[in-house]
């Protein structure tokens, strides 16, 4: 009698290098998504805030009770006495130094770039694409574009950057704790003139929109094998524009001058934590280091 002896297929697939991108898909499919939602809502703060007269009325009345107030905001005077291009120097000194005491050069790098691409990409959105209709108003800053805010995003690009070149057990702590700063560069913006809630808003978005451009390339390229439910791909595609819109729905709100400006301010710090607290899902677990992404894929085999 003839006995045939079969193998059992596997009850769950090899985990190989195929399986690994397939699980990474999700997880670049969310950063795409935030990218794709952080951009969107940027578009979105742009043309409501800018491009209607119902947005540059309210925005330009805060800024004429902000450039009233005068000297009532001092504890937004330290953001005026800053030097931005100092600043800017010496964080891009620390991030070469951080890389270099963890022997992360290429980290150091990859920091430095999303510190610098999202504000050249400000300046030249700012300068070359998008214009503020003229609305007759020659009061102070209210008459050029400031959309979106240097400063802003610059504070926002700086926080990304540090984030990134900490250990990444560190990530999620840095940028929470950081959000605050950003947060009140946002609000000492509006208190001292410089910019609108739009311009404060958009600053955080575009430098949110451009990381999670960058994260989603990083991640395509090293996966983590990482599952991600379908949950944040909604989240993040839908709520930064919601942010948007709640912002000027309740700006919209405010009757008076004084109240308008008092609403820009809180708003301002609560949209740009807001913006913070939702790049941190996306964000928190990729893995930027070239070094520890091949020690994970090694450690998964």
């Amino acid at each position: 009698m003839a006995v045939i002896f079969s193998e059992a297929p596997p009850a769950t697939p090899p985990a190989g290098r195929h399986a690994l991108v397939t699980r990474a898909t999700s997880r670049t499919a969310v950063l795409a998504a935030s990218a794709a939602g952080f951009a969107f809502a940027f578009v979105a703060a742009y043309l409501l805030f800018v491009r209607t007269e119902a947005g540059r009325g309210v925005e330009n009345g805060v800024v004429r009770s902000a450039q009233s107030a005068g000297n009532a905001v001092d504890w937004a005077a330290p953001l005026r006495e800053t030097d931005l291009v100092v600043v800017l120097g010496a964080v891009a000194v620390l991030l070469v130094v951080i890389a270099a005491a963890r022997r992360r050069i290429a980290l150091g790098v990859t920091a430095l770039l999303l510190l610098a691409a999202p504000l050249v990409v400000a300046q030249l959105l700012k300068l070359y694409v998008l214009d503020r209709p003229s609305t007759g108003d020659r009061f102070g800053v209210a008459s050029h574009n400031s959309f979106p805010s240097g400063h802003v995003s610059a504070a926002m690009a700086v926080l990304v950057a540090l984030a990134i070149v900490l250990p990444r057990r560190y990530r999620l702590q840095a940028l929470v704790a950081g959000g605050i700063g950003v947060a009140w560069v946002s609000a000492a913006a509006v208190a001292l003139g410089w910019h609108r809630l739009s311009d404060t808003v958009g600053g955080c978005l575009l430098v949110a929109a451009v990381t999670c451009a960058g994260a989603a390339v990083v991640s395509a390229r090293r996966p983590d094998g990482d599952r991600v439910p379908p949950g944040p791909v909604l989240c993040g595609l839908l709520a930064p524009t919601a942010v948007v819109l709640a912002g000027f729905l309740i700006l919209g709100t405010a009757t008076s001058g004084a109240a308008q400006f008092v609403a820009a301010m809180v708003l301002a710090a609560l949209s740009a934590m807001a913006v913070v607290l939702l790049l941190t899902g996306p964000l928190r677990r990729v893995t930027f280091d070239p070094a520890e992404g091949r020690v994970r894929r090694l450690r998964r085999r």
